[in-house]
């Protein structure tokens, strides 16, 4: 019988919702025999059971719900979760590029897998999950036979957790570089050195999204990183495209990356976007389509009023570089940047820029990184396509 953790007076609220995560706050106390990295079973303050949980006293998420049932959480149960998250992607399709486990929704609690041809990329977040590591490493053997895993976990949350950060091969061998195809376009991903776990798959569906705008256009690609969506305008057939990106490492991995592609007409800018875009905007430069994509601003609650002014800030020197009837494709992975808080962000961007703008699509991540409902964290990537109305 696992051991008990108990809820303060109404927190068992937030559980019954269906969200996966209880904060230090919420608990009452714990059995004395618990010990970080626990299974445990979490019971209301009445001294009802509402399901199992990872439990770590080192960290502010302390529970992190596995099932609202009374069942082991051993080798088999991950195994069930780690074939329920396979069976998902193929059925969408997209085995041999795509995120194969998306931590909380998926089941398993800050366990990240992405697929890159035969190689995997493997993150653990929590001392709970990465007990269980060997018995992931399995499950995805069975599922996917994989060359290779490499580890990422080279990730700073980790140390909340009480881990320590590690980066390095798991089983078989893993290449400096691994091609991989996304829409059409040929990717060379640095597993073991690229941010994140190695490309950011999440955008996939949204780079696809710019197609109808790009034949003929003047693009402007905004953090581009390692040229993704400025691959997709060329794909798309862009007239002339410029990429700007702060990380020369990054620029480098973007200039292979359309090499491999035969792609001619994007010009790769080191600068600050901030920067530039300042530089561009005040120089009166006119472009059919920009694209932001900059990374998290708001890392945390703390940071997030200088996140606001840095999101109006890019996305009112974009609009005042786009004439009536050109796009703004602009993107927040911000976490604790709410949607309906980055819609009123850009609205008020166009309000200072005198411009109308219509709103044509609102996005999310990709089909193979689903989100929970009762979990707004779990929707973190917003990505708007806008219009300049004459």
């Amino acid at each position: 019988m696992t051991r008990r953790v108990y809820l303060k007076p109404a927190k068992e609220r937030r559980v019954l919702s269906g969200h996966p995560w209880v904060f230090a706050s919420d608990i009452d106390r714990a059995e004395k025999e618990v010990q970080p990295g626990d299974v445990v079973t979490v019971v209301s303050a009445r001294g009802r059971p509402l399901g199992q949980a990872l439990y770590n006293s080192n960290s502010q998420i302390t529970l992190r719900m596995l099932t609202d049932r009374d069942i082991a959480i051993d080798a088999a149960f991950i195994r069930m979760r780690v074939k329920q998250a396979v069976s998902l992607r193929r059925q969408l399709g997209l085995l041999g590029a795509c995120r194969l486990i998306n931590a909380e929704s998926d089941g398993l609690p800050a366990v990240i897998v992405d697929q890159y041809g035969d190689i995997l990329s493997l993150q653990l977040l929590s001392l709970g999950m990465a007990r269980f590591q060997k018995d992931i490493m399995d499950a995805l053997v069975e599922e996917v036979q994989p060359t290779g895993i490499w580890e990422r976990n080279d990730v700073p949350v980790r140390l909340l957790e009480g881990m320590t950060e590690q980066s390095g091969l798991l089983l078989g061998d893993v290449p400096d570089q691994v091609p991989i195809l996304e829409n059409g376009i040929k990717i060379l991903v640095d597993v073991k050195q690229g941010q994140k776990t190695g490309y950011f798959l999440d955008q996939r569906e949204n780079r696809a999204a710019i197609a109808p705008f790009c034949p003929g256009a003047r693009v402007l690609d905004i953090c581009t990183h390692t040229g993704s969506f400025a691959l997709h305008a060329a794909h798309y057939g862009a007239k002339d495209i410029t990429a700007v990106d702060i990380s020369e490492v990054a620029l480098g991995q973007a200039y292979e990356n359309a090499r491999a592609n035969g792609f001619s007409n994007i010009n790769f800018v080191a600068a600050n976007a901030f920067d530039y875009l300042r530089a561009k905007a005040d120089a009166g430069e006119r472009y059919d389509l920009i694209i932001l994509d900059p990374p998290a601003f708001a890392k945390n609650k703390a940071s997030l009023k200088g996140a606001i002014k840095g999101y109006k800030e890019i996305n009112l020197r974009a609009l005042k570089m786009l004439a009536p009837g050109g796009i703004l494709v602009t993107c927040s992975c911000s976490q604790n940047m709410l949607p309906d808080l980055f819609r009123d962000t850009i609205q008020q961007a166009a309000n200072d820029a005198r411009v109308r703008i219509q709103l044509l699509d609102w996005r999310g991540p990709a089909r193979d990184h689903p989100t929970l409902p009762a979990a707004p964290e779990t929707h973190y990537l917003k990505c708007a396509i806008l219009r300049v109305a004459g």
